[in-house]
């Protein structure tokens, strides 16, 4: 599972990538990707997704200190 110290270090991730952090299915990421809901960016032939527009979509603030959610009792 991606994590979000592992998204820090990376600009883009794929579109999978992107669909597992937020907790959908490879098609489902590609269809959210299709309709506008996730944002991406075409390189070439490859889509990939910005990590800084991926943080932003879930209401992370990078410059707010995060700890991991703690599990459910």
């Amino acid at each position: 599972m991606t994590t979000i110290e592992g998204l820090r270090d990376r600009l883009t991730v794929t579109v999978p990538e992107a669909g597992e952090y937020l907790g959908l299915g490879r098609g489902a990421a590609y269809a959210a990707a299709r309709r506008g809901e996730l944002p991406t960016l075409r390189l070439g032939q490859r889509l990939v997704v910005p990590v800084p527009k991926l943080l932003e979509l879930v209401g992370f603030d990078p410059d707010q200190p995060h700890d991991p959610p703690k599990p459910a009792a």
